[in-house]
This record gives C-alpha cells, structure tokens and sequence, in this order.
C-alpha cells in the first residue's frame, strides 16, 4: 500500500466518524492554540522591553553610590550613601582619562506634588545639568531646554514630559505657565518630545530642572546630594571601555586602591537589556511550557480514540489481512490517522492562535499589553510538535492493530 492510499483511507476513516474526530481534534487544537499565543504574548514583551530599554540609550552608563562604609565600620548598602559628588561629575566631563565618554550629568530627584490652578499630579522631579537631553536622549519639542546661566542663577524652571502635559494643562499650551512643585513655583520653558514607554515606567513622566534649583528648594536639610551620576558613552561597542575610565576616575577620587571596596556600583544600558531579556525569556519558556501540557493531554486523547478505532474495526483488520495487507500496511494506515488528526488539529490551532494573537491588545483593552509577536520558528515548532505527538501517541494502537492474527480478528464479535 502507497502513501497515497494510506492518506486515503484514513481520510475515510476519520469522515466516517466526523464528530469523534472533531472532538479528538479539539485537545490538540486548544493546546497548539495556547503555545502560539503565550509564545507571542512573551515574545512581544521581549520586544516590547527591548524598546524600551533602547530608547533610553544604548550607550548610557548608570554609576549609584554603593557599599559606603559608615563610621562604625558598617556597610550601608546600595544608594544609600552621599558618596557622589559634583567633583566626580567634573572630573569625568574633564575627558583627561575618559576618551569614551561623551558626557556625563548629575541627578538629585525629589518627589512632591505638582499642581496647576486647580489640577494635581504627582511625578518625580529630577534636578541635574544641560547636557541631560544629550546623555538621556530626549528632544525638546516645544520651548527650550533651560541654560548654563539657569543653573548658575538657580533659577525656578523646568522642562516637562507629554505625561505631565496631559494630567495638568490638557489643551492649554503650558509654555510659559506657572506650576508648583511642593509650594514652589516654577515656570514651564519646555515641552519633551514623547517617548512612551509603559512597564518599566513611561518616560514621558518627567520634570526636569536645574539641580542648583533642586537643591535650594526641593531638597531642603538634605543638601547637595547627588543621587546617581548618568554618562554617555561614545557608542554602544564602547560602553564597556568608557565603564573601565569611569571607574578609573572614581576609585583615585575617592582613594580606593581595592575595586570590591569601592563605594559606587555601575550598571549599563546593556546590563539592564540584558537582565530584562533574560526574565522576558524565561517568561516565553515557562508560558510554552504550561501551554505543551494541553497538547500532551490532547495527544493521550488521541491515543484513547485510536484504541476504540482498532477495537471497532478488529474484524476490518482480519479480513485486510487475510486477503495480504502486510504488518507494515496496518500499521501506516494507523498511524497516518492519528497523525492527521493532530496535523490537521494543529493547523487549525496555528490559525486561531495567530488570531488570537492579532486581537489581543484590543480584547485586553490597556497599552500597557505588549503586541504579542508570532514567530515563524514557534508556527514551525507548534505544528512539528503536534504531528510528533500524533505520531507517539499513536505508535501503540497502530502497533496493537498491526499484530493482530488475522484469524482471531475474524472470529471477532
């Protein structure tokens, strides 16, 4: 018996009986249709992350105050030391040991109330220098960005994000408003342009101002603190360089001659992109796993109807054999069934989880859903998959049926 008539025969078979069929179909359809869409939810968050850690700048180098020893001698753990200074900053802009690094800011944050005439808001406002929108990668899109003489003179403006705009000023335009921050008021001189992002925080959600200003009237008893210093690196294949000169550079400021007792710790863009890959992947991973269970449980589904079909069809195997269908006969003819039934069971799984897929964000109704992303390789995979476990699962009836004796299958009742 040709592939041909094998096909043929089982076609037969599983039209004969169509609502069974449809039925052993289901479990292999749920459970390739669960894959393909958890498999693109988790990689449309890798996406989605990987967005949004690179709209931040791939060549941005984070340096946080760290394992500060206080005067008894205990550590004081990550960010909690005052150990950054505004010298560090200049030395690092000096470019005397840094060729990799373009720039680098100060940040000191403070959080407060904003409100404008009778709306209210809260976002953290971020004090630091001029050459913020070169090191954090944001463009102005209305006003300006405030000046050198700004920060010298302290004074009260800030620059804000879209976010801000829209929970504050709706359509009005808010160049040039007056806002307060913690009962201090500030003048808007600009607008930046939107980033979006939702997750790991919408970058849109900003207000920017000068750290002298920060300082003299956000921060209060706290100081000139600094919280963190931001750099940029020339390029992203340079990052690592400009991370060793940074690190340089601090360890003689702050004469440390052992780096694991330094008391700053540096994280780069990269870093974070790849911690978050890392937890995107494993998230894809376990998903696909969870959702491969159901196409187990649709397989052991196919290899209870094939035992009922070579239990039904006993006396159909007899007189086949007797009139000289091989062993090997039987056996394809089975196992072209259960392998068209989870083949077919899948296809159809594929097409209702790429659908699926498609309509997610809409059924979610947030941004915040990522656009699930349905990757060729997974298709590819889902159905291989499934006509695999046809296949196994099918290997046991078919073999049940090959070995029957074609005169017991006769005397069959």
């Amino acid at each position: 018996m040709n592939l041909f008539e094998a096909l043929r025969m089982a076609a037969n078979g599983l039209l004969a009986n169509r609502l069974r069929s449809a039925l052993t179909m289901l479990g292999i359809l749920i459970g390739v249709t669960a894959v393909i869409l958890l498999v693109a939810v988790g990689n449309g968050a890798s996406v989605q992350i990987n967005n949004q850690v690179q709209s931040l700048g791939a060549n941005v180098i984070y340096v946080y105050p760290s394992n500060a020893r206080g005067s008894g001698g205990v550590s004081q753990g990550f960010g909690t030391a005052q150990t950054l200074t505004q010298a560090d900053v200049d030395a690092i802009n000096s470019h005397q040991q840094d060729p990799d690094v373009v720039a680098a800011i100060p940040i000191a944050q403070s959080g407060g109330q904003i409100t404008y005439g009778n709306q209210n808001y809260f976002a953290p406002t971020t004090g630091t220098t001029t050459d913020f929108p070169l090191v954090r990668n944001y463009q102005v899109a209305a006003g300006s960005f405030f000046t050198a003489d700004d920060v010298n003179a302290r004074h009260r403006v800030v620059v804000i994000g879209q976010t801000v705009v829209d929970n504050l000023f709706g359509a009005t335009d808010p160049i040039g408003q007056t806002i307060k921050i913690n009962r201090q008021s500030f003048r808007v001189i600009g607008v930046f342009a939107q980033k979006g992002g939702s997750g790991l925080g919408s970058q849109d959600n900003v207000v920017v101002a000068p750290i002298t200003t920060v300082w003299a009237y956000l921060t209060g008893s706290r100081g000139k603190v600094i919280s963190q210093i931001v750099a940029s690196a020339s390029s992203a294949s340079t990052v690592t360089q400009a991370e060793t000169e940074i690190t340089t550079i601090l360890l003689q400021r702050h004469q440390i001659s052992d780096a694991t007792l330094a008391d700053f710790q540096l994280q780069s863009q990269q870093d974070i992109l790849n911690q978050a890959t890392s937890i995107a992947t494993a998230l894809t991973l376990v998903l696909g796993a969870i959702a491969g269970i159901s196409l187990v449980v649709g397989g052991i589904g196919i290899m209870n109807i094939m035992l009922v079909t070579v239990t039904e069809r006993t006396r159909e195997i007899g007189i086949r054999k007797a009139i000289g269908a091989r062993r090997r006969d039987i056996l394809m003819q089975f196992l072209i069934e259960a392998m068209v039934l989870s083949g077919l069971g899948g296809a159809l799984g594929i097409a209702l989880g790429a659908l699926l897929a498609k309509e997610a964000p809409s059924i979610a109704a947030t941004s915040s859903f990522p656009t699930p992303v349905v990757s060729p390789s997974s298709v590819v995979l889902a159905f291989c998959v499934s006509v695999a476990i046809g296949l196994f699962f099918g290997i046991y009836p078919a073999n049940r049926a090959a070995r029957l004796h074609p005169i017991e299958a006769l005397r069959y009742e």
